[in-house]
This record gives C-alpha cells, sequence and structure tokens, in this order.
C-alpha cells in the first residue's frame, strides 16, 4: 500500500512537471540588433513600409526606410509581417492576483484598512506568475501594478514582463497613488433585488460627500505636513503623499459617475495634482471639462453594457472616439476577471470600428498609456532613444484572426513566447498524435 502511495504520487507530480512551462528571462542582448523589411506602427501615428529598425545595447537608434544594415550585427528579417511598439497594460493587478477565488495564499493585492498611503505594490509584485507568459505571447510587454481595496490604495509601479524578480522588473516605482473614489449612486445587486433582500434605509450622495470630506482632510494635513522643515516624528502616510504635491506622482482616481469625476476636478483645483481617472464610463459627458482641466482619462470596461440605461447600448464602443475628438488623453485598458487581460489589443479594434483609426487605436495602448504612466521619455514608440519594446505579428494586432504574435523584445532582448497553455496544446496534439 505505502509503494502504491509513493507511484501515485511519484506519477502526479511527473504529470505537474510535463504541464509546468520552462520559461526564462532572456539575457541582456549587448551589440547591434537590425529588424527589417517589416511594415513598422511608430506608434505616433506614423506607418513606415519596408521599414527598419536599428538597435544598439536595448536602445532604439534610428527607424526608417532606408537604413544600411551592418555586416557585423544580428539581422531579423520580418518581411510580410506587422512591427509595433510592445503594448502597454496600464492598471491591473497582475502578478498580485493569481487565483482569484479560493486560494488567498496566491493573491497579495489588497490590504487592510481605508487609507494605505503608503502600501507599494511593486514589493509584492509576483515575477513567477503563469499570467505573464500570456501576455507576452498576446503583445503585452509592460504593465501597471496596481493595489486595490480601501479608499486609498497605495502607490503602483511599472513591470516590465520578463524579470527574475521585482528589483528586475521594475520599469518605472511609485509613479501613482491610487484612490477609490466613494460612489453617489445605490446600486443593490441583482441577487439582492430578486431575493427580495431590503436594502439600508442610506443616502448614498450624502455618505459619498462625508467621505470626500475625509480624503480632502487627510490633503490638507498632508499639505501642512509637508511644509514643515522638520518632524518630531515621522508619519508614514502623509510621507507617501509627497509626490503628488511635488509633481512626481500622479492621482489615479477610480471613478465612473459624472459626480465623482467633478470631484477629481476639485482635487486638481485645491491642490495642483496631476489626476488620472479610471474607469471613466460616463467620461464622455464631460470630456471638454476633462480637457479643460488636463486630466487623463484610462478606460477599463470597453467591452460592456453601459453605465446608464439612458445611453446607447454601444455607448462603452464609442467613448474612445469621443474623448479623441475632445482632445483629452486617454488610454484602453483591460481588467476582465476571465480573460485575464490578454485582450487589451482587441478592445483596441473594437474602438477603431467605432470611431477611431487604426492607428489611434494603436496610440490608446501604446503610446497614450506612457504618456499616462510617466514612461513616454522610455517607451510607447518606437523612436530613437527609447528602450527597444517591440513586438512583431503575423498581421493586423487589433485583428483577434490575425494577431499571432512571431517575436517579442524588452529592451532589446528577445523574450520567449512560451507559456503554459502552448505547451498545454502541444502536450495534448502529442497525446492524440496530431503532431
Amino acid at each position: 500500500m505505502k509503494k502504491l502511495i509513493i507511484y501515485i504520487h511519484f506519477l502526479a507530480a511527473a504529470v505537474a512537471l510535463q504541464a509546468q512551462e520552462d520559461v526564462y528571462p532572456a539575457k541582456p542582448y549587448a551589440g547591434k540588433l537590425y529588424i527589417t523589411n517589416g511594415t513598422i506602427h511608430v506608434g505616433n501615428g506614423q506607418v513606415i513600409e519596408n521599414g527598419t529598425i536599428e538597435v544598439n545595447n536595448g536602445k532604439i537608434v534610428q527607424v526608417g526606410a532606408n537604413i544600411t544594415v551592418a555586416a557585423d550585427a544580428k539581422v531579423v528579417d520580418v518581411k510580410g509581417k506587422q512591427v509595433y511598439p510592445g503594448l502597454i497594460l496600464p492598471v491591473t493587478d497582475l502578478g498580485l492576483k493569481e487565483i482569484a477565488n479560493g486560494v488567498r495564499g496566491s493573491n497579495d493585492f489588497s490590504e487592510l484598512g481605508e487609507y494605505n498611503n503608503s502600501i507599494r505594490s511593486i514589493v509584492a509584485y509576483n515575477t513567477d506568475s503563469k499570467i505573464i507568459n500570456t501576455l507576452k505571447a498576446n503583445g503585452i510587454l509592460l504593465a501597471g501594478v496596481t493595489p486595490q481595496g480601501g479608499t486609498i490604495s497605495g502607490s503602483s509601479s511599472v513591470v516590465q514582463l520578463d524579470a527574475w524578480n521585482w528589483e528586475d522588473a521594475a520599469y518605472k516605482t511609485d509613479n501613482a497613488i491610487h484612490l477609490n473614489m466613494p460612489t453617489f449612486i445605490s446600486r443593490p445587486s441583482r441577487f439582492a433585488v430578486f431575493a427580495g433582500i431590503p436594502q439600508p434605509p442610506t443616502d448614498p450622495a450624502k455618505e459619498a460627500l462625508k467621505k470626500v470630506d475625509e480624503i480632502k482632510t487627510i490633503f490638507r494635513q498632508a499639505k501642512v505636513y509637508l511644509q514643515e522643515t522638520t518632524h518630531k516624528e515621522t508619519n508614514l502616510k502623509l510621507e507617501a503623499l509627497k509626490g503628488l504635491f511635488n509633481k512626481t506622482q500622479k492621482l489615479f482616481v477610480h471613478a465612473n459617475q459624472v459626480k465623482q469625476m467633478l470631484i477629481a476636478i476639485d482635487f486638481v483645483k485645491e491642490f495642483g495634482f496631476d489626476v488620472v481617472i479610471v474607469g471613466g464610463s460616463e467620461s464622455f459627458q464631460i470630456a471638454d471639462l476633462l480637457k479643460q482641466y488636463n486630466i487623463a482619462v484610462i478606460l477599463e470596461d470597453e467591452h460592456a453594457l453601459p453605465t446608464s440605461e439612458d445611453d446607447d447600448i454601444d455607448q462603452p464602443f464609442k467613448t474612445p472616439a469621443q474623448l479623441q475628438k475632445a482632445g483629452v488623453l486617454f488610454a484602453l485598458n483591460d481588467e476582465h476577471a476571465e480573460s485575464r487581460y490578454r485582450n487589451l489589443p482587441f478592445n483596441a479594434g473594437t474602438a477603431a470600428s467605432y470611431g477611431l483609426t487604426k492607428e489611434q487605436a494603436l496610440q490608446a495602448i501604446t503610446l497614450n498609456a506612457a504618456r499616462i504612466l510617466g514612461i513616454d521619455d522610455k517607451t510607447g514608440s518606437l523612436e530613437a532613444g527609447k528602450d527597444a519594446n517591440i513586438i512583431i505579428s503575423e498581421g493586423d494586432i487589433l485583428d483577434m484572426r490575425t494577431s499571432i504574435i512571431v517575436h517579442a523584445f524588452i529592451q532589446g532582448r528577445q523574450v520567449s513566447l512560451e507559456n503554459k497553455q502552448k505547451q498545454l496544446y502541444d502536450r495534448y496534439k502529442y497525446k492524440y498524435e496530431l503532431k
């Protein structure tokens, strides 16, 4: 019996081992690299046919149609293929949440308490997440790793998705503080409605305004605290807000309702913060105001029903084009829990079918996202001086049918596109003699 149990454990371990991906971060590539003969989508609206990208020590040197290739350099010929900047997932719990329900040990995305100003998501980021390699295979090379929970969740950081540990992954640390705006509307769950569960007799607008006063009080205390030259005691929660006042950090306000976004505008007026709206499903209603106060928007729920029953059924699809027309800086995101964020390029493809050009839609998941995250000096487009974060596709990356990523480079390193799903696919093709 004992031998049988040992054999079963051994067999289970062997099966698990065969199903695990064998993917390592790429080593730095020193020297020149040329990507030639592709259709290059620069990311700023420009398209170069039969173009070449010259890379040296991980940085883009030049991009154009008539570039001489050095004889001793590494060359990747991508004739007939499409070349793009690496895609950016601006707000995500990637690396903080592995299995959403039932496995608490795999989740480290939310802290207890209401005001967690000093929490840093970067130190909890897990570079061994099985989801990361799936995203790379879909062209996503950078992500804004974001904490959740409470009213102020803490600071997010941008990571590149090919690293041994969080220190290697860090691309820009603590670039934003995240605030969850209280709701002004009470929307009971469908379960509660159908089950006839009575809702508490509270005024959501009154409760929300009370919470807003608390938030403003914290910001006012931080302003006074940071103006002091010396402190008897260090207040970590107020110290953590320093970047908002010296403009080294942005305030990402998670809000969908117009009333919530109007409060975010108040933060700009009173404190002078650089504010970004995350969610923004009703942002099209106040696009002119957002433009006036230089507030950017990260749209999260594009493949969703409209927020209001009075909106057009396809309003989430049209919102990107309406923000573009108003001159609002915006980016697209994918927070879908089941697809685990890999549909980001196809969200942009939907926006391209509802008013944006394809290059504008591409910009919403590359250069625009980089600008909002404060990394556009290093990435977001294929321009001289920037990191060589590059993806190469068989066809249009915004089209689910033709978006087949064949090469990906992060800072000039050619990274593996293998992942658990691909290996399981090959495993069972082999089992049924289809390979």
